[in-house]
């Protein structure tokens, strides 16, 4: 490995094979395959390369409004910046602002800005940004809302690209800009068939104004040559100015990144490395709130490797993203500072009588239990469920349980940082890089123009790592070592032990059916751990975000209806988890409406069609406070036709109603989240020793326009495997404050074997005449309900409590 430049683009982004820059600092860390943006453009001879920062206010944009421009919380997307550059032999340069997780948004970011701009496939590479949203937007990727929020800004940058070059041609050869047009990769003169490459041209596009956004031409759907299609699916072309013919292999294009990931060379943030880095692993409080009272590292210091014990603060309740403290051991390695953390000795304060330490997870499901039975805050009343009740022909209550879970992504947390002159750098992978690079300048004192944020591909996320607070771990630990290198470890079990969990959830349910066993009231109590405790005290009950994802939002017509919150304290770091609290609410819910079905003598589907009404669109505002997943209510109401369609599309290609074998059900279940809409069935066959086999899934999707259908199948396959694991075994548990489950021999994923047999992707109004939607989320809440309604229409059991575990054996 040769040392690279400090502003290197460190997670492997380049999409073709480069030499790396010659004078790379040798100060700088070491990563393997990689090179500086400056570097390469450097090596490519770019002097008077195009280099384009397509720039427009967001919020005023009709087309970015008509895709979810919509301005989320916390100052999130408004101004966003693109930058384009394209070398002197042709090769465009793409920058990627948005976090890569395995969701493929840097092959969709390439794929929407190369197609508006006519660039080839084959010629283009990216780059991940730096942490700056005064330059480049909003960077913070969460809510599924990459594209939805990017798509008309990225389309806008691509175009104002191609607007260039188009006039760079008519510069050139003297003629007027209508008679030349972009096709691949170069510009075409109309009338006398003159042909010049993008390289050719990219000095004299380097000096034109960006044109205005009047100026623009947006291609149609029927000139997109990537958008909306698979890598495989691009055309193969013949680009005339690519400089050999190796370099022109559009016939068998590729998803960025995919050829590294698979081959082991896409880099990561434990990657990173100095000559003189010490690498930390930190033992951390066991309970959340507790503190070291005392500690003797001597026999961590005799460790070979080890170099330095550091005590850490412990933060202050609530947490927010301040890290837990502890005691940390820097070493020359992770092994040595692994040993070392085990060599400590550690008496921990673990505060008052009834603080976090006494934290049972099964005593306090108990204690929901007996909370669910007495009234909640009311969040949303329609009509009267108490007169409802009192005049029905038949009634049902049930409970209904989720526990705790833990992102638990494949790459544990990992960051590095090190201070020079009055200047911090932090590698790592993350979410929300902003909100790192604010964080570690003010714990450190810095101007946030002096801490430089570079972000890696990330071993998956699922909203753990759009928390910073191991970015500043190693930030506090590089200022205690006056500016040294210092890399943060995160270990599996650390990673299990220290989350920002999942909450827990106890959903109750009652409601009643009139003579003509139609549901004539509905009583929705919900019992949950706010993500709010970790930022406000006192905070115990769902924030009215909390319960718009699936109560105060669910779309049924029914005349009297009661949701109510009931108050639930976080007694461990509550965080995002990928599709948060509609993993609960669509479990309770959805289960419930099948239970109603069976106690009304009515096919489940039909019942939820009844339950639905007819279609229509429904103001979000008429249900809830004014949040809406952030989007513009009147573009992104909460259509019931929508609900149908999925439904139908669903349960015709599992073919609902069927024959099959003994032991063998299907299941239905349907949700909407992050403006999209999902529906899936579940074909379950539960074996004599209670053994639970999902044979196939079919998955009707509406997320309006699938803009790269490769990732949307892939996101939505995954969905499918992690929700048959919240469904059949994911859990975490705590008893006297500590974490039970230390790696995955206990903390359980479904195997390859364990995964459904089968999944079938079926997308639904895929096509530009509706907004778009999410999709790294919403596939995921329909999954458990699906699969525990599958397993009674096999079984004739009900399943309320998640996972399932060993309820069905014996």
């Amino acid at each position: 490995m040769k040392p690279m430049n400090p502003s290197a683009d460190f997670s492997g982004l380049q999409t073709q094979a480069q030499s790396q820059s010659e004078d790379a600092s040798e100060n700088s860390p070491m990563l393997l395959a990689n090179v500086s943006r400056r570097g390469f453009l450097r090596g490519l001879g770019a002097v008077g390369a195009l280099v384009l920062a397509a720039r427009w206010d967001f919020a005023s944009a009709e087309e970015a409004a008509k895709y979810g421009a919509d301005a989320m919380p916390n100052g999130w997307v408004d101004n966003p910046t693109v930058f384009i550059s394209i070398a002197t032999d042709g090769t465009v340069t793409i920058v990627n602002h948005r976090g890569e997780m395995g969701q493929g948004i840097r092959t969709s970011v390439v794929m929407v800005m190369a197609d508006e701009m006519g660039a080839s496939w084959s010629r283009v590479q990216v780059e991940q940004a730096t942490a700056n949203e005064e330059k480049y937007g909003n960077q913070n990727t969460d809510g599924s809302r990459s594209m939805r929020h990017w798509f008309g800004p990225l389309r806008r940058a691509g175009a104002a690209a191609r607007t260039m070059l188009e006039q760079a041609a008519a510069q050139h050869w003297q003629v007027p800009v209508a008679e030349c047009v972009v096709t691949v990769h170069e510009v075409l003169h109309k009338p006398s068939g003159r042909k010049a490459g993008f390289g050719e041209l990219a000095s004299i596009a380097a000096g034109l104004a960006v044109p205005a956004r009047e100026q623009l031409r947006l291609k149609t759907p029927q000139e997109w040559r990537y958008i909306m299609r698979d890598p495989q699916q691009f055309p193969a072309t013949q680009d005339a100015s690519a400089p050999s013919p190796q370099a022109n292999h559009a016939a068998q294009p590729l998803a960025i990144d995919g050829w590294d990931i698979v081959s082991g060379k896409a880099l990561y943030a434990a990657d990173v490395h100095w000559d003189d880095m010490l690498y930390a692993v930190i033992a951390r409080p066991p309970s959340y709130g507790a503190a070291v009272k005392t500690y003797d590292a001597s026999k961590a210091l005799l460790v070979p490797g080890v170099v330095q014990v550091i005590a850490l603060n412990t933060a202050t309740q609530p947490s927010a993203f301040e890290p837990l403290g502890g005691i940390a051991v820097l070493a020359s390695n992770t092994w040595a500072a692994i040993q070392g953390r085990n060599a400590l000795s550690i008496e921990w304060d673990f505060g008052p009588a009834g603080a976090n330490a006494a934290y049972d997870s099964v005593t306090y499901r108990a204690e929901l239990e007996k909370r669910a039975e007495q009234p909640g805050v009311v969040a949303r009343s329609v009509g009267d469920f108490g007169k409802a009740k009192s005049s029905a022909a038949q009634a049902l209550t049930v409970n209904y349980y989720a526990p705790h879970m833990a992102q638990a992504p494949m790459e544990p947390m990992a960051a590095a940082v090190r201070i020079v002159n009055g200047k911090a750098e932090v590698w790592t992978s993350i979410q929300n890089p902003q909100l790192a690079k604010m964080g570690v300048a003010k714990r450190l004192g810095l101007d946030p123009a002096n801490v430089t944020v570079s972000c890696g591909l990330m071993g998956g996320g699922f909203g753990r790592k759009a928390k910073p607070d191991y970015v500043f771990e190693a930030a506090d630990l590089s200022k205690a070592m006056n500016g040294r290198p210092v890399r943060v470890q995160w270990t599996r079990e650390d990673d299990l032990h220290h989350s920002y969990f999942h909450t827990v959830a106890l959903e109750h349910l009652s409601a009643t059916l009139d003579n003509h066993g139609k549901v004539s009231g509905w009583l929705h109590r919900s019992l949950a751990a706010s993500i709010s405790s970790v930022f406000a005290p006192n905070a115990d009950h769902q924030s009215a975000l909390e319960l718009a994802q699936g109560i105060r939002n669910m779309p049924f017509a029914i005349p009297n209806i009661q949701q109510e919150s009931g108050a639930a304290e976080g007694h461990v770091r509550i965080g995002w988890f990928r599709s948060v609290y509609n993993i609960p609410h669509a479990f309770a819910i959805q289960s419930f409406v099948a239970e109603l079905a069976y106690l009304a003598k009515r096919d489940h589907k039909d019942f939820l069609l009844e339950l639905l009404g007819r279609p229509r669109k429904i103001d979000p505002r008429t249900q809830q406070e004014a949040w809406n997943y952030g989007e513009n209510p009147e573009l992104y109401p909460i259509d019931t036709g929508r609900y149908r369609d999925v439904i139908e599309r669903a349960t015709r290609e599992a073919g609902w109603g069927k024959t099959l074998p003994a032991g063998r059900g299907l299941g239905l279940a349907v949700h909407h989240s992050f403006v999209s809409y999902c529906a899936i069935v579940a074909e379950v066959e539960v074996t004599s020793s209670g053994t639970v086999i999902v044979h196939r899934m079919d998955v009707a999707f509406d997320c309006g326009p699938q803009i790269n259908p490769d990732r949307v199948r892939s996101q939505l396959e995954g969905a499918c495997v992690m929700g048959t694991g919240i469904a059949l075994m994911t859990q975490i548990t705590a008893k006297d404050g500590r974490i039970q489950q230390d790696n995955f021999h206990q903390y359980l994923v479904p195997r390859i074997n364990e995964a459904p047999r089968e999944i079938h992707i079926h997308a639904v109004n895929n096509h530009l005449e509706v907004p778009m939607g999410g999709v790294g989320e919403p596939g995921l809440p329909p999954v458990a309900p699906a699969i525990c309604n599958a397993i009674f229409a096999a079984t004739g059991k009900r399943i309320r409590t998640l996972p399932i575990g060993d309820q069905l054996k014996g």
